[in-house]
């Protein structure tokens, strides 16, 4: 039960999302004094999907004239799955990382929304890798299967996953589009680098 919760909440947050993206308006940025967008690489990923959604809506709906019901469970659960591909992707526009004075939130769509004390942040790296098996201690969140920023943290913050489970991470990878801008807007509220010279590159 707790599980289903958490997916109906998730999915509840999607649509809203939708409406906001239509609105274009934006989520939780009141208070930022910067927003990071992350969702431009997967733009043309999602548009794509969309298409061959669409084309499956309108082969099946030829495939199952003759059968009225069939038809019409079809088509209504094919409207769907378009209206939850574009959803996903509204998610990620609408709710992109905040920065506020305080804190750094990492967000991705509607299933990652970390709160980072600036002051928690004792290294930060412009990193391209590839999104990797997960290692105890370490959050990827990636976008199109790679991050851009690696982040390493004094104390744990708790990660949430969709289905509620809670997780210890000290290092977070990010995707921004504009990660440089994100590195200069952080590096202020860090100290002094070590002599062993962990510098934003």
């Amino acid at each position: 039960m707790r599980a289903a919760r958490s997916l109906a909440r998730h999915e509840a947050r999607l649509m809203v999302s939708l409406l906001l993206w239509l609105a274009r308006r934006r989520h939780g940025t009141r208070d930022a004094t910067h927003t990071f967008g992350y969702a431009r690489g997967q733009g043309a990923t999602t548009a794509g999907l969309a298409f061959v959604c669409v084309v499956e809506t309108f082969t099946l709906s030829v495939l199952l004239r003759d059968w009225p019901t069939a038809h019409a469970v079809a088509l209504v659960l094919d409207a769907y799955t378009v209206v939850f591909v574009v959803a996903l992707h509204a998610a990620s526009v609408v709710r992109p990382h905040v920065l506020d004075g305080a804190a750094l939130r990492v967000r991705h769509g509607t299933h990652v929304d970390l709160r980072i004390p600036r002051h928690g942040i004792t290294a930060i790296r412009r990193e391209l890798r590839a999104s990797s098996a997960r290692a105890p201690g370490e959050l990827d969140v990636a976008v199109g299967g790679q991050t851009s920023l690696t982040l390493e943290l004094d104390r744990p913050v708790t990660h949430v996953t969709l289905l509620g489970r809670r997780r210890e991470v000290l290092v977070v990878r990010l995707h921004a589009d504009d990660a440089d801008g994100l590195v200069r807007a952080l590096t202020p509220a860090r100290s002094s680098p070590s002599p062993s010279g962990d510098r934003p590159g």
